[in-house]
């Protein structure tokens, strides 16, 4: 059994010196997370295409079982709301073309205004992807999570392209009011939405915020531990990708969860071990 686990950045200025090695050539910072982790977020597609070239030196930095879930560009799920993109989405996918296995998953992240009106427009998207990728579909829309029917007419819309629903688990940060700027910020900019466990495929993904506090975000996620093993058991293959509002000690908690995991079920895969902070010395 193997649990994949990650960030939503393989980069971020607190983690340098500290938990990875700095300074780190770029073609290199990759490579060192993940010694930390076996998948991350690959949340900077969201903002632009990156060159393909980039994606080769992202294939050349990780291992063939390394999970990416890509994000398609937002000009695509934002802009024209997966209208009218057949020529953007097709250099799109050339372009993470090297990744070969490691695109785990394309993650189509939703506006919170895409609503249960729009599920032709989705089902229409979806139906015209090519098969060779897996899909995985975050809502936000508050009907999505309240109303039966709207939930209903999504799982359906998603089990007939075999696309996954991606849950956002903000309910640990938004429980009590936020105790720093950090936190205040989540809060202004993260979904206020049901935790929602339900797996439609063999491979749920997760994504799950806790707090800057380590107690706090540990006590939040033990929900997911428990739904982890059983999806673990069931043979499932979760990927489960850890925040905090600060991020800090993310990828400490990363491992922390695989480790919170595999207490309730030894035979998991270990996580390689992290690569020095600090180059090694005699002394």
């Amino acid at each position: 059994m193997r649990l994949h686990v990650g960030c939503a950045m393989w980069t971020h200025a607190p983690w340098q010196g500290r938990l990875l090695p700095h300074p780190l050539p770029p073609g290199e910072r990759l490579r060192a997370y993940a010694t930390w982790c076996n998948a991350v977020e690959g949340n900077t597609t969201f903002y632009a295409t990156p060159a393909r070239s980039t994606v080769e030196s992202w294939a050349r930095q990780t291992g063939p079982d390394f999970r990416f879930v890509v994000k398609l560009p937002k000009s695509i799920t934002h802009e024209r709301r997966l209208s009218g993109v057949d020529e953007e989405l097709r250099s799109f996918l050339d372009t993470i073309e090297p990744l070969g296995t490691r695109a785990h998953a394309l993650r189509i992240q939703l506006p919170g205004s895409f609503s249960p009106a729009d599920l032709g427009v989705l089902a229409g998207f979806l139906r015209g992807l090519p098969r060779s990728c897996r899909y995985a579909v975050e809502v936000r829309h508050r009907a999505f999570f309240d109303d039966a029917r709207s939930e209903g007419l999504l799982e359906r819309v998603l089990a007939g392209a075999g696309a996954e629903w991606v849950p956002f688990d903000t309910t640990a940060l938004f429980q009590t009011p936020p105790t720093s700027d950090a936190e205040r910020d989540a809060w202004t900019k993260k979904p206020r939405v049901p935790r929602r466990s339900s797996a439609l495929t063999d491979r749920p993904i997760v994504r799950y915020i806790g707090r800057d506090a380590t107690e706090r975000t540990i006590e939040g996620w033990q929900h997911w531990v428990g739904t982890v093993t059983e999806w673990l058991r069931e043979g499932r293959s979760p990927t489960v990708f850890i925040h905090t509002p600060d991020n800090a000690d993310a990828l400490l908690l990363a491992r922390r969860f695989h480790d919170d995991v595999r207490a309730r079920l030894p035979g998991i895969e270990p996580l390689p071990e992290p690569m020095p902070a600090e180059p090694l010395t005699l002394f």
